[in-house]
């Protein structure tokens, strides 16, 4: 179809993705026999508008599905939505300005599954536009039906398994959110906050000063912790002391968990101020005093400031206190506090009935599974073996909210027995539906519902089976999993990459993917913070960039970056990616010209290589040097020094030295040697556009589609073959000889550069000098290639310069001399 003379981005790139879409490109069929590479892509959650850091680690998984899809493997490339759960409710309070609360249960979730379908759209509209090659025949959402029906699936084998299971007990509390949430989405967030010293009195009436940042929690003291070698307070262990403000009486215990260098070294314990107070409460036996609710207001316990907000409650008691005198000192301190991922709201630790998964005790066996699967970049592996080693809570699955899976169990109204559904009812809804069955304990037939959703994770963590069709199509799962790839961004190792790999262990006693690639952040720039959806990152819309710059631009820029690095979002880095398509279009309409109906052999015949200059056999040389280079590096996931690759050979060698050494050939028609150039420039060009392909699959499919596609016979460059080295251009001789001509062109330039003359000037003569005659030699059969790439009449071989060669002549020619020595080549 030959190509334009401009390339237009946003006229060419919607239209190739149409006709991916229409052709069935990258549709995937169950092969009889062959090699699958299957990929668990992350269904982005349903949290608010996608950002280039989705732009970024969305670019990766592509570029390998790309890869090994012209490697010969069938693709398995599904995505997904993650639109259950908490993130998605707190979209649409935002949007909407409403809650459950307020317009009823039903009416919440109908308006969650409305904007999560709105904003789906829009998530597929993007991907599509960034030229994500997917087969959205398989796209699933978290909230579907058959998502649903594996999630409690899930829950009921771990339940029957005595893995899942339900008790009171101290929880991770998010007060803005009005739930229980895992260990695994706290975060620390740094702040300024305040100690004041308190004097609580011991039996003898002597002081015993104590520092806190939370006087609000002075209604649940329990007891005051030293450590047991604090010579300061020895003498106190076994004593009590009388809380200021309320007045209880608490003991003095002695624990080595007490920080000596904190504070005072006296610890108060409250029922619950951070994990150490649960654990002194468990360990002593502590009583249990309940200072904060579920909504973060203080309870009655704490008198007068009972209903009052922890904030506000702070305020007035350390008022109150330093009224009363009980304040002793007060000094700012610098403190990181534990919040909820999801709204930076510090959580708190209260008495609730939850559902659990137990995983403390099998962190050794997922360690060892840890260490079956190849991580990229392998470092990437010990944030998964240190979030392990320092997990200290069952997996909390069960959530305060309304839009999710539900829980699939009943309880006897009459004896509080758990009532699970059977395994034929699922997906079921338990406030809507019934048990199959009277209570087996009681025999009793009213149950109340469990009204609690399953975490959201609870879910993603099944996406190799959601996505994989387990319990539909047993054949078709069985051949994709263990999937291939899972690609992911770091900060989700601890939970998505965790969860399925505890789910995997616990459902098949398997690794649940062979690779796993991590991605780090998009970078906004100034101040190095992460954007996200739901609070920044609005002027880095990505329809609009792509719009500006294009999608293989920006696609440029996503692969810039090495695995598990953070990226800092530029335009003048995607501006690179500009300049890289503009050049690729230049050069492939240049070679149109030589390259129309033309139609190499497949494989170089002798005809050919007789045909060949040495600047033909050097550049063929290295461009099965890149090859091999990028196949392995991309074998390796190192996506990013591949391209790094590619490019320097795109520049420096194509481009820069061998365009220009072969143009005079070229453009003579009746040359010898002109087959020779024309069948190293397809070869050549050919080569460098599928090696970009997983990279720049938009204007690598327009060059490929009006040069290559006809000669090929194949309908798209990504459903063509990788390149492969012949191994027949390999020469250690020609990268010797390749090496002086850039050093020739490079000497002559510098020279024109320096009498401030055009590179198209012409020489009069140029004079080359060499110690060793096998180099003299090809110097003399690569005479064109010197003379078009320096635009020299002549060259001349010889033993020493004639002198004063080098000065420019008053007559109008130039001549040049260069010495060639060995040593440098």
């Amino acid at each position: 179809m030959g190509l334009s003379k401009r390339y237009t981005p946003n006229e060419v790139e919607p239209r190739i993705q149409s006709f991916w879409q229409s052709e069935g490109i990258y549709n995937f069929s169950l092969p009889e026999e062959g090699p699958i590479y299957s990929i668990d892509t992350p269904p982005p959650t349903v949290s608010g508008d996608l950002h280039l850091g989705h732009v970024y680690s969305y670019s990766h998984p592509d570029l390998f599905a790309r890869f090994w899809r012209m490697r010969g493997h069938y693709v398995f490339y599904p995505m997904g939505f993650d639109d259950n759960g908490l993130p998605t409710e707190r979209l649409v309070e935002k949007r909407l300005n409403t809650s459950a609360t307020k317009i009823g249960r039903q009416e919440f979730i109908k308006k969650c599954l409305e904007v999560s379908q709105e904003a789906e759209g829009e998530y597929l509209a993007l991907w599509q536009r960034l030229g994500l090659s997917i087969d959205w025949r398989y796209t699933y959402r978290t909230i579907d039906a058959d998502s649903r029906r594996i999630s409690q699936l899930s829950f009921l084998e771990l339940y029957r398994k005595g893995r899942a299971y339900r008790r009171e007990a101290p929880a991770i509390w998010c007060p803005e959110c009005s739930t229980a949430i895992a260990q695994a989405e706290l975060q620390d967030l740094d702040r300024e906050s305040e100690f004041v010293f308190l004097d609580f009195r011991v039996d003898n009436g002597n002081s015993l000063p104590i520092a806190t940042t939370r006087p609000e929690l002075l209604p649940a003291c329990v007891a005051i912790f030293v450590h047991p070698q604090d010579t300061r307070y020895k003498q106190l262990i076994g004593q009590s002391a009388n809380v200021p403000l309320f007045g209880q009486r608490v003991p003095i215990l002695a624990d080595k968990s007490a920080n000596p260098e904190k504070g005072t070294g006296a610890v108060m314990c409250c029922t619950f101020g951070d994990t150490t107070d649960v654990s002194w409460w468990y360990t002593y036996k502590l009583p249990l005093v309940e200072a904060i609710d579920q909504n973060g207001h203080l309870t009655e316990i704490a008198s007068e400031y009972s209903g009052l907000s922890i904030t506000q409650a702070r305020k007035d008691i350390k008022r109150t206190l330093e009224e009363a005198g009980y304040i002793l000192q007060r000094t700012h301190t610098s403190q990181s506090v534990r919040v909820h991922e999801r709204c930076d709201t510090p959580v708190e630790y209260i008495i609730t009935r939850q559902w659990f998964i137990g995983v403390l005790d099998l962190k050794e066996d997922l360690l060892k599974a840890g260490d079956k699967i190849h991580w990229h970049p392998e470092h990437m592996k010990s944030r998964y073996q240190a979030w392990i080693e320092n997990l200290n809570w069952d997996w909390c699955i069960s959530r305060q909210r309304y839009f999710g899976v539900p829980f699939p169990i009943w309880y006897c109204r009459v004896c509080g027995e758990v009532i699970p559904a059977d395994d034929e009812q699922l997906p079921v809804d338990p406030i809507e539906d019934s048990p199959n069955k009277p209570c087996p304990n009681c025999g009793g037939q009213e149950f109340d519902p469990e009204e609690d959703i399953l975490d959201t994770w609870a879910t993603s963590s099944m996406t190799p089976q959601i996505v994989g069709r387990w319990l539909n199509q047993a054949e078709f799962y069985n051949r994709l999993f263990p999937f291939t790839l899972r690609a992911q961004a770091h900060e989700i190792i601890r939970t998505w990459a965790f969860y399925t790999i505890v789910k995997s262990h616990f459902h098949f006693n398997a690794i649940p993917w062979n690779n796993i690639l991590i991605s780090g952040w998009g970078i906004a720039g100034e101040g190095m913070e992460k954007i996200s959806k739901s609070r920044s990152g609005d002027h880095l819309a990505p329809m609009e960039m792509i719009q500006r710059f294009s999608s293989d631009a920006v696609r440029y820029w996503a692969s810039s970056t090495s695995p598990g690095k953070d990226a800092v979002i530029s335009e003048r880095k995607i501006r690179n990616g500009t300049k890289l398509v503009t050049k690729l279009w230049n050069v492939a309409r240049f070679s149109q010209g030589f390259l129309s109906g033309y139609s190499p052999s497949t494989s170089p015949n002798g005809e050919i290589i007789s045909k060949l200059t040495p600047a033909d056999r050097w550049i063929l040389s290295r461009l099965e040097m890149l090859v091999r280079q990028v196949t392995s590096l991309l074998e390796d996931y190192d996506y990013a020094s591949a391209k790094n690759e590619i490019e320097t050979f795109f520049w420096r060698d194509f481009t820069d030295n061998y365009l220009e050494m072969c143009k005079q050939r070229l453009y003579d028609k009746t040359h010898p040697m002109r087959e020779g150039g024309r069948y190293t420039l397809y070869t050549t060009l050919l080569t460098i556009i599928k090696l970009l392909a997983p990279y720049l699959p938009f204007i690598t499919e327009e060059i490929y589609q009006g040069l290559f596609a006809d000669a090929e016979s194949c309908q798209s460059i990504h459903i063509s073959t990788w390149p492969s080295p012949a191994h027949v251009f390999e020469d250690s001789n020609a990268e010797v000889i390749g090496k002086a001509l850039v050093e020739i062109a490079t000497v002559v330039r510098r020279y024109k550069s320096e009498h401030n003359l055009s590179l198209g000037t012409e020489l009069d003569r140029l004079q080359l000098m060499t110690d060793q005659s096998t180099i003299a030699e090809s110097l003399s059969a690569a005479s064109i290639d010197i003379k078009s790439i320096t635009r020299a009449r002549s060259i001349e071989l010889v033993d020493q310069f004639e002198a004063g060669l080098e000065e420019l002549p008053t007559n109008g020619t130039i001549s040049i001399a260069i010495n060639i020595p060995t040593s440098s080549i």
